[in-house]
């Protein structure tokens, strides 16, 4: 028999000491204990909070692994705006800002304006607004008047506190910063796409935009992101009259702020520190593209005020991009999880940026065509706060006449099958290529796919890498004694499993086309396929015009889902999913006035699109309310769309559909209108 108090004591004094190990990781940089004892701590701790879930909290260090999988983002309006800061490039230039600070502020100035030097991070900004102490939200920049709500991802990063540590917390306040994917992270996270075929991040930003914009927050809390305060939003209940003081108070309660952020008292100081961290900054685990130059007194700031885009009180001093010259050798043709294939140059070893580099990204085959490149050429590269540098030009003065010409391959490297361009990029046209097999895999399972319970993405990784699935029908043959082959799989969850693969073959047409991953056919397009069609053999005999009359279907994307559906491959994936037992009929097709929900109903037939954000419903809840009433609700407006319903932050969509003269509700409409139609 466990002792209760004991156990709720133990509890406590974990998570206590957890907490201490991030403060003193992430922002004293005086680590108390390895990673492997912190891992053990948590494992204990994960083990005791599920022997007595009365005693669950979720601030807990166990809960920042992440939480559930999101259906989406929300968008939020910045109480205070995310504003950029204007950028120079020369010292005369930083000067010459320096001297409009003086005369702006006038007597103000004397005897002197404090300065604040603070190296400009390359990573993603984030407000984080804490009340009471407590995070209760985490919001992207975006346009800097509204961005996307993404609490979920942040909450996972385990540098940024879920509460302050103080007893006096003030009653509001929003700390700006910006999240960063330190290179050691970025380098790992860029071999574990090319081990699965995957296109490589070009740089660190880019990664750690895409991991905060995954819906899976066991994504962002794989991947090592770190926060780094430099800026406030709103507050209330707080006073603080100086920049470096506000930075000083906030790493008091745990937030990470820059150690490299330094006060000065003279312009001839900043110069100096410019200068110098022009070398330092090579050194830093995280990418630097310049200094930002301040004014420390908040309210010397607020008399300063702003321009239309930029406040005047700041400034991004911008560290010229470091170039080196090297031989282009050989042009390979990665293919990522959606088909892409992307170029990546291999070159001849060179210094640049403090490290030693042998590729490049090449974009796409557009951008080679544009800058001339070819096998054998001297070429320019350039590394400005990335890991992976650009190929800038070809020196083309330099060319012998034996160089040649990179073509656009005509079938898939991986696979041999077709390869088709759509704009600038080119795509392997084959449904289970093995390059992209292993992720279609993990989006077909997912939960607005196929949803099969019990299937996550390390289970298939070991069913793929034990040769038990090959294709999408493969999963649905798997066997118990199979399944108990694998490493970690007791019987009750392989008895699990099969129970939610056999839930998941009647799930019908429409999430079996959700799930394959065809290009421009996510969940709102497969919908309206399976509105269209009775089956899937009906909608394979589709000419391009009959799909092109569909809602939300334009001639591009028609013509290209009409392709795919013509390949042998696609043909094959439907048969051999058919021979597994997997319905491909849609329950979805009916006409619309054969239910009595939806006769009479004034949704029947229209072509709906939903913006903005409602107090009664949810979006998905929304959407499925409109089509059990018969409508076909689509993700973007367009000619072809009939009423566009319209909730609070509504954006383009409602612009669009005034151009157009489309019909427009808004939420006291609807719901009126829903109340008539029962």
């Amino acid at each position: 028999m466990t002792d209760a108090g004991g156990d709720a004591d133990r509890i406590a004094s974990l998570r206590d000491l957890l907490e201490r190990a991030n403060r003193a990781y992430y922002v004293d940089a005086e680590p108390i204990m390895s990673d492997l004892d912190f891992d053990t701590r948590l494992r204990e701790l994960e083990s005791l909070e599920a022997d007595h879930p009365e005693l669950a909290d979720p601030d807990s260090p166990t809960r920042r692994v992440g939480g559930e999988p999101v259906s989406g983002f929300e968008s939020a309006t910045h109480a205070v705006p995310m504003t950029s800061i204007d950028n120079t490039y020369s010292v005369e230039d930083l000067q010459a800002w320096h001297e409009r600070i003086l005369k702006g502020l006038g007597d103000l100035a004397d005897p002197g304006v404090g300065l604040v030097c603070d190296p400009k991070i390359d990573g993603v900004a984030i407000s984080l607004r804490y009340e009471a102490g407590r995070l209760v939200s985490a919001t992207t920049r975006g346009d800097g008047t509204s961005g996307d709500v993404i609490t979920g991802n942040v909450r996972a990063i385990r540098s940024i506190p879920v509460r302050l540590a103080t007893e006096t917390p003030p009653a509001v306040v929003e700390i700006r910063g910006e999240i960063v994917m330190p290179n050691a992270s970025f380098e790992r996270v860029n071999k574990e796409r090319e081990a699965v075929g995957e296109p490589l991040f070009a740089n660190a930003r880019n990664s750690t935009a895409g991991t905060l914009k995954s819906l899976d927050p066991k994504v962002t809390a794989s991947r090592g992101l770190r926060f780094i305060a430099h800026g406030r939003g709103e507050t209330v209940g707080f006073d603080v009259e100086t920049y470096s003081g506000f930075l000083a108070q906030v790493r008091s309660w745990g937030v990470p702020a820059n150690v490299h952020s330094k006060a000065f008292t003279s312009i001839e100081q900043v110069v100096d520190r410019v200068d110098s961290f022009r070398d330092e900054r090579s050194d830093l685990e995280y990418g630097v593209d310049g200094m930002v130059v301040r004014v420390d007194r908040f309210d010397l700031q607020s008399s300063l005020g702003a321009t239309a885009k930029a406040p005047r009180w700041a400034i991004a001093f911008k560290y010229p991009a470091e170039q080196a010259t090297t031989s282009l050798l050989e042009v390979e043709w990665q293919v990522g999880k959606g088909g892409t294939l992307t170029p990546r140059a291999t070159m001849e070893p060179v210094h640049v940026a403090g490290t030693t580099v042998r590729h490049a990204t090449l974009h796409n085959i557009e951008e080679i065509r544009r800058k001339d490149l070819r096998i054998g050429d001297r070429v320019v590269i350039e590394k400005a706060g990335e890991i992976i540098p650009q190929v800038v030009s070809a020196i083309t003065e330099a060319r012998s006449g034996d160089e040649r010409a990179i073509e656009a391959p005509l079938t898939c490297p991986a696979c041999e099958g077709g390869v088709e361009q759509e704009g600038p990029k080119l795509f392997c046209t084959s449904a289970e290529c093995p390059a992209q097999f292993r992720e279609r895999l993990k989006w077909f399972v997912g939960r607005d796919q196929m949803d099969v319970d019990g299937l996550g993405e390390k289970l298939v990784d070991q069913l793929v890498d034990a040769g038990l699935v090959h294709h999408f029908a493969d999963l649905f043959r798997l066997e118990r004694d199979q399944l108990l082959e694998l490493d970690r799989m007791g019987e009750k969850s392989a008895d699990n499993l099969l129970a939610g693969l056999e839930v998941a073959r009647s799930r019908g047409l429409s999430r079996v086309l959700a799930g394959m991953g065809i290009r421009h056919i996510g969940a709102s397009a497969a919908k309206v396929l399976a509105r269209g069609f009775p089956d899937a053999e009906a909608l394979m005999e589709a000419s391009v015009e009959t799909l092109e009359e569909l809602p939300d279907f334009g001639e591009i994307t028609a013509r290209s889902l009409h392709e795919h559906l013509a390949s042998e491959s696609t043909r094959d994936a439907f048969r051999r999913l058919r021979e597994a037992g997997v319905s491909l009929q849609s329950d979805l097709h009916r006409d619309p006035l054969e239910s009595p929900a939806v006769s009479g109903s004034p949704f029947a037939g229209k072509t709906v699109v939903i913006t903005g954000t409602f107090e009664a419903f949810g979006r998905k809840e929304l959407a499925e309310r409109l089509e059990s009433l018969g409508a076909t609700v689509t993700g973007s407006v367009s000619k072809k769309t009939d009423l566009l319903v319209a909730g609070e932050k509504a954006g383009g969509k409602l612009k669009k559909a005034a151009e157009l003269g489309i019909e427009t509700w808004d939420e006291p409409r609807l719901l009126a209108t829903l109340s008539e139609a029962g």
